[in-house]
C-alpha cells in the first residue's frame, strides 16, 4: 500500500476501530487512487456512525420487542417433506421458543449433510443415505416365535432387506450372536434358530430375550431415523430425521465446513461454543425468514451473545441465564423472591441497583436514556 493512502486510512484512527481499520487495508486494491479511497473511507465512516447506539440506550429493550412483537404472529405450523411421515420440522413460533429456551430436548432434530465435490454424485449420496440410516434389527425381520417348551426362538430374516444392506443371513447370525450370551445359534436358509444353553431359564427371561433381539442396531448411525436425498441448487444433500453431528463428521466425503445440525447443544458440545452461537442466529433467522417477517440480524446476536457468554448455552428462563443476574433484586423479582433473599442475606451480597428492574423496585429513576447522566454542580 502507498505511503499516502497509509497516512490517508490513519487519519481516520479516532472515528473507526483497529479492526475495521485493518480489514480496509486488507481489502482495498492496491491500485486505488486517492479519491476514491478518500470516498471509501467516508463511506465506512457513515455505516459505522449508523451502527453506534447512544450511552444509556435500552438494547435488551428494544430487542424483547422487536423478536417479540413479530413472534406474535407467527402462525404455528410443521414444516413437512412429501411420501416421507417422519420428516417433520418443527417451525413457527414453538421452534422459536425451543430454540430461545436453550431446550435440551428438541422435538425434530434434524442434519443437512452437505458432500466435497467429488462424492456429490447421486449415486454415491443415495449409497451414503443408506449406509448412515439406523437400520434396527425388527426392520429386517419378517416373523419371529417363540417356543416355551423347547426353550427356542426362531427368527425369519426379510432376504430382500439385507440384500439392499449389502449383508447375509449369517452376517446378521453373527450380529445376534455377539449381542446375547447363553444361546447357541443355527441358520437354516433365511430362517436363524436360537436355543438356550444355559441354566432351566424363566419364561420371562426367553421373552424379553426375543424382544431384545428387536432392538439390536444392524447398521448405520445412532439416532438417525430417517434419511432423505435431495438436490438443492447445483449439489445433492442429505436432510436427516434426528442428528448425530459428531459421528457424522468423521466420515469419508462429508464437508465439514457446512453441514450442520439443529440441536445447539450438539453443536456445543462437538464444536464449541462460538459455533452454537452462530446456531443460535441462523436457526433464529431461518425460522423468522420462513414466516416473512423481518427482524434486523443485532437483536437475534444480542439474544444469542446473552445465552452464550458464560461458556454454556443458557436459556432465557429462570433456570438459565436469569439465575445468573448480579443484581439480587432482578433475581428475586421473577420467581422465588424468598429464597433469592436469604441466600444474599446469607453471604451478605449487595445489589449496585445498576439496572431497571431493582430500581422500579425501589422507586427510583433507571439509568437509561435521560436518567443516566448525573449532574455535579459547585455551590456557591
Amino acid at each position: 500500500m502507498k505511503k499516502e493512502h497509509d497516512e490517508l486510512i490513519n487519519g481516520y484512527q479516532d472515528k473507526l476501530s483497529p479492526k475495521v481499520l485493518d480489514e480496509i487495508r486488507d481489502n482495498v486494491p492496491a491500485d486505488v487512487t486517492k479519491e476514491r479511497l478518500t470516498r471509501i473511507m467516508e463511506a465506512v465512516y457513515a455505516v459505522y456512525s449508523q451502527a453506534k447506539i447512544c450511552p444509556g440506550e435500552c438494547v435488551g429493550l428494544v430487542s424483547a420487542e422487536s423478536i417479540g412483537e413479530p413472534g406474535t404472529q407467527m402462525v404455528l405450523r410443521t414444516f413437512h417433506f412429501a411420501g416421507v411421515a417422519e420428516m417433520n420440522v418443527t417451525m413457527g413460533l414453538p421452534r422459536l421458543i425451543e430454540i430461545f429456551d436453550g431446550r435440551k430436548l428438541i422435538s425434530t432434530p434434524t442434519m443437512e449433510i452437505y458432500f466435497k465435490k467429488q462424492y456429490g454424485k447421486p449415486e454415491q449420496v443415495r449409497k451414503f443415505a443408506v449406509e448412515i440410516k439406523e437400520t434396527v434389527m425388527h426392520e429386517v425381520i419378517s416373523d419371529s416365535t417363540l417356543d416355551l417348551l423347547e426353550q427356542t426362538i426362531k427368527i425369519k430374516v426379510n432376504e430382500v432387506l439385507i440384500k439392499d444392506l449389502d449383508l447375509s443371513v449369517a452376517d446378521v447370525a453373527k450380529l445376534i450372536k455377539s449381542k446375547i450370551k447363553h444361546f447357541s445359534v443355527n441358520i437354516e436358509g433365511n430362517e436363524i434358530e436360537l436355543a438356550y444353553t444355559g441354566k432351566t431359564e424363566e419364561m420371562k427371561e426367553i421373552h424379553s430375550v426375543k424382544e431384545k433381539i428387536k432392538e439390536i442396531k444392524v447398521r448405520g448411525l445412532k439416532r438417525i431415523k430417517q434419511v432423505l436425498p435431495v438436490k438443492r441448487g447445483e449439489e445433492y444433500i442429505i436432510l436427516t430425521s434426528g442428528s448425530n453431528l459428531k459421528d457424522v463428521l468423521v466420515l469419508e466425503g462429508v464437508d465439514v465446513t457446512r453441514t450442520t445440525s439443529n440441536d445447539i447443544h450438539e453443536i456445543r458440545n462437538t464444536l464449541g461454543i462460538e459455533a452454537a452461537r452462530r446456531a443460535i442466529i441462523d436457526e433464529a433467522c431461518k425460522v423468522i425468514g420462513a414466516q416473512g417477517l423481518n427482524i434486523d440480524l443485532r437483536h437475534i446476536m444480542l439474544v444469542a451473545d446473552t445465552m452464550c457468554m458464560s461458556g454454556a448455552v443458557k436459556g432465557i428462563t429462570r433456570y438459565g441465564i436469569v439465575s445468573e443476574k448480579a443484581s439480587v433484586l432482578a433475581r428475586a423479582s421473577f420467581e422465588t423472591p424468598l429464597r433469592h433473599l436469604i441466600n444474599a442475606a446469607l453471604i451478605g451480597e449487595k445489589d449496585k441497583l445498576s439496572s431497571v428492574v431493582e430500581n422500579v423496585m425501589v422507586n427510583q429513576p433507571v439509568p437509561l436514556g435521560t436518567g443516566l447522566p448525573g449532574l455535579v454542580t459547585k455551590m456557591k
